[in-house]
Order: C-alpha cells, then structure tokens, then sequence
C-alpha cells in the first residue's frame, strides 16, 4: 500500500526555518503533519488502490475582482465576449446564488482555504500589502491543500496569495508592514515563511499581495525570491487611461513585467499539469490557479490590448477567458479532463473606478443586476460567478440556485474522499456534492454569513429570501462621500434602525429596509448571526471525535 510522499527530510526543514523559537514550533507542526499524513495513508490507502480513478483532479481557477454581470453566461447584456468561459458553464454547473465569504480578497481566501470565516480570527478583517503579515493561517489549521495533501495529492499554487506571509530583515527580525520602507528592508537571502509551502502546497509560484499594484513587485518561487527587485517602478512607462491609476510606487524586479504577469502563471500552472502527469500520471492533484486578472490596473498584455470593443478592461476580461481556455484545453490535451473537478469563481465583487468607467465609457456593468460593489454588503460586493464542471457528476448545462460560498470548497474536496472533517477545521463549510449530483431536497445549509471590509464591524446573514445586515450602509464603501458612487446612492427608508433587512426575491436590488415592518424577522435573524458568532461555527459539530483529526 503506496503512502503520500512527505514533501521534505527533517534535515532540510530544520535549515530553511529560521530562529530557534520558530523551529522548535516548526519541528512540532511538522511531526504532527508527518503523524496524520500517515494515519490518512493508512485509512485511505486501501480505497486509492481499489478505486483510484474515482480521487478527482481538482483545478480551482480564482479570479480577481469579477464581477457577476462581466460574464456572458451571467449577464446577457455583458458587451464583453468570454467564449471559453460560457463554454464551461454549458459543460458544467452554473451556479447562480454563490458568494465569496467576503467583499474583498484577503479574508475570502482565507475562507477558501480554510473553510472559516476569516472574521473568526485576529486581523481577519485586514489586507495586506507589501511585506504585510503573518499569515493569517494559523500554523495548526488544517488547510484545504493540507487535508488532501495528507490524502496524497500533488498540491500546487500558482499566482496571488495573498494571506500573509513573513519577510526578515538582515537581522533576521520578522517585517510584518506593508509599506516601501519595510519592503526595503527584506533581505532577500532569506526563507519566507508562513507562505504556501507552509500551507500545504507542494509548489509555489506567484506574488505575495496582488501582482500590479503593490509595495513589492517580484516573483515568490517557493519560499524565495530569486530575482530581488533591484529599484522602483517607472510608472512613466505604463499605460495611462481610467483603468490604470492603481499602481504603488514600489521595488520592482528586473524580470517583472507588468503587463504579462498572469500569463507567467499561466505557463507555470500549464508545465505544472504536463509534468505532473508526465511523472505521476496515477496521483491526482489539486491546482489553484490564482489570475491577477481583473484587478486594476488592467494591463492586459499586448497580444490582448484592443481585442475588444470595451477598452482596456474589457480586454483584461477577455484575456481572463483566455487563461481559462488554456487551462481547461491543457487538461484536455492531456487526457484528464474527464476524472478533474474544475471550479472557476471571483474573490468578491467588481472595484468601484471599474464599474464607474465601465458603465460609462463601455454600457457595461460587472455588477449587473445587483446593488453594490467590491467591499460593500450588498449584493454586488460578493455574489460571484461560480462554475463548475465534473464529468459523470455533474450533468452539463445545468444551473442551480442553491445558496453557496467559497468556504464550501473545503468540505466539497474532503467528501469526494470521503474524509470526515474534524470539529476545529473547516467551521463554515458545507459539501457542494448534493448540489452537482442534483440530490439536494432542501436548502444546502441552514443560514450563510458574509463578511463586509473589517471584519466583526460589518456582518450580514442570508437564510432564504432574507437577508439582514447588522450595520447601516454599505459595509464598505461611502457612498456619500465618494465622487464615483454618489449618484448611485439610494435613500435608507428605516433610518433610524440599526440593521438592514431585504427581501431578496421581492426586491433583489436591496431598495427597500423591511426592518420596520418585520422586525421579528429582523431579530431572529440577528439573534441567529449573533450566536454564529459566539459558537464559532455555523457547521454544525459532531458528537464523535474523528479519527482523522
């Protein structure tokens, strides 16, 4: 009976982890990975070599800022053409009622890769910038990645991270501030920790923060930087138009472009896939594939600049399509296509100068047909494409309205190996496969929370129809106050409550706050939210300990 491979030798990990304190913590995580990577081989061993087929590839392909309405599946009036992803949603599942766990990127894949609500934890309400960290991934947290990495999968993740990391200075103290003078300080001979590798991934190739617009504009290859940025970034030298004033001032490498950022990814992800299953072609693997597409500032690189009728950003989106298309025609290329579980989603919603512009300039709208935008609470801030597609599981050409967050990710992967989640990992996930197997006979989960910009001050719960949000306003943006989103204002009828309740099916534009007139509704509701809170979980616990804890 074949085990999963241990990624490292005890001699290597001492080495690459730094002070003394951190590598008496590290030695102790790392021999209990080691104990359950060998429990989890020991259990699932004997299913893998009776019935390996049957462990899917799993290929989750994270985008930036998309919108709901930016695609033409989702919205028919979109003047952005995106074939290749229209083209999935007919093979495939489209999932019409998905949101990101949050209105902005860090905390959501926080959630996705650990199955909680980001606001759960300390500074789960942050995004990080630069050299900004540690990484909000506790070190004893089991990880999506983690879990089927014990399970024996090939892990791999290629793009933006995101979720905090750990630079040191020369004097091999932590920098954990985002700002030129802490990135300044890197010294870049050293490992970086807390990171993907620290989290469950076998490789890594990508960018601490987002790609484009941050502090630090250098490759992480593992837990290095191999080509150091050697001074700061022109900006002289790059395009000007509304889509691209989002760029810091900060260190660049010298073999950074950033107009052909996500096409390294993905040419990383693709020669990831063809020697994976050139080497270990009976492991399955799982790959985040993780675009800085469509983030502003949107360069698309120049084989894709004027390919649309729609500008700049219009073109950022249909080379988004693209990468799509590669990665989903690389699988079939290689014969895996048919055992590969594909989930294409966005972070959250549309940025603010995008739809502004947009609405303007090209008669489009990405949040389209919701309120609101990146960061806010309302519906346009986190209800997100979400497709996918697994053949022989779910039927294509399907759609389904089931009520879905990225936080379900996590508990999806663990039932296709049938692995029992232990009570303290993956508190707010639910499995999806009721959904793609067309088997679900009532609502997939009893509530949904979301989770606006800071995390405990602006929380919201969906259960059926209603939704109420614990806060006045948008829960991020001010739309009094800012330039683009005044006229897109709209008057609070219940003023004076403290909450916000909709009826979605009645009124899916959020104009109306029933507070007033149902405010028994209101209160269960907040009550509800309120004890989530307090429990820490909305999946419910087990009674039994799991073996596999």
């Amino acid at each position: 009976m074949a085990h999963p491979t241990i990624p490292v030798s005890t001699d290597a990990f001492v080495i690459r982890v730094g002070n003394p304190v951190r590598r008496t913590h590290a030695m102790m995580v790392w021999w209990a990975r080691i104990a359950l990577t060998i429990v989890a081989g020991c259990i699932h061993g004997s299913v893998a070599a009776a019935d390996g087929a049957s462990r899917p590839n799993i290929l989750v392909i994270l985008a930036d800022d998309l919108g709901y309405g930016d695609i033409g599946c989702y919205n028919p009036e979109s003047n952005i053409p995106t074939p290749n992803i229209d083209a999935l949603a007919r093979r495939g599942m489209r999932m019409t009622d998905a949101h990101s766990p949050c209105t902005v990127c860090t905390p959501t894949r926080y959630s996705l890769m650990t199955g909680q609500m980001a606001f759960r934890i300390p500074n789960g309400g942050r995004v990080f910038s630069g050299a900004g960290g540690p990484s909000l991934i506790a070190s004893d947290r089991l990880t999506l990645p983690g879990m089927l990495q014990q399970n024996g999968y090939a892990t791999a993740c290629f793009g933006k991270w995101h979720i905090g990391l750990t630079f040191y200075d020369e004097q091999g103290q932590p920098i954990h501030r985002g700002g030129l003078p802490d990135v300044q300080r890197i010294d870049y001979s050293r490992r970086i920790d807390g990171g993907p590798i620290d989290c469950g991934f076998d490789q890594f190739f990508g960018t601490a923060c987002c790609p484009t617009t941050d502090w630090l504009y250098a490759f992480i290859d593992g837990d290095r930087i191999p080509t150091p940025p050697t001074g700061l970034l022109d900006r002289s030298t790059l395009p000007k138009h509304p889509y691209a004033n989002d760029n810091r001032r900060g260190m660049q490498a010298p073999d950074f472009d950033l107009e052909t950022v996500d096409l390294v990814f993905l040419e990383k992800s693709r020669q990831f896939l063809r020697d994976h299953v050139r080497r270990h072609p009976d492991q399955p693997f799982f790959l985040l594939h993780s675009t800085q597409a469509v983030h502003l500032p949107s360069f698309p690189a120049p084989a894709f600049q004027g390919g649309t009728d729609s500008g700049p950003h219009g073109d950022f989106i249909a080379q988004l399509d693209h990468i799509v298309g590669e990665l989903t025609d690389t699988l079939g290329e290689l014969g895996i296509a048919d055992n590969t579980l594909v989930i294409f989603t966005s972070d959250n919603g549309p940025e603010v100068p995008t739809v502004f512009h947009m609405r303007n300039d090209h008669q489009h709208d990405g949040a389209r047909p919701w309120r609101g935008v990146k960061r806010d609470n309302w519906e346009g801030g986190h209800r997100v494409p979400f497709i996918a597609t697994w053949p022989g599981s779910i039927r294509p050409g399907t759609t389904s309205d089931a009520l879905i967050s990225l936080c379900d990710v996590f508990a999806t992967a663990a039932e296709t190996l049938d692995v029992d989640l232990p009570d303290d990992a993956a508190e707010d996930s639910y499995s999806l496969i009721p959904v793609f197997r067309e088997r679900l006979s009532g609502p997939l989960r009893p509530y949904l929370l979301q989770q606006g910009f800071g995390g405990t001050r602006w929380l919201a719960i969906r259960q059926g129809k209603w939704k109420y949000l614990d806060h006045k306003g948008s829960g991020g943006n001010n739309y009094e106050k800012h330039r683009q989103l005044k006229s897109y204002a709209l008057p609070d009828n219940a003023p004076d409550t403290p909450g916000q309740l909709y009826d979605l099916e009645a009124d899916p534009g959020e104009t109306f706050n029933l507070v007033e007139r149902h405010p028994d509704i209101a209160a269960r509701l907040r009550d509800q939210l309120h004890e989530s809170v307090q429990s820490g979980r909305s999946r419910p616990a087990k009674t039994t300990t799991s073996s596999l804890q």
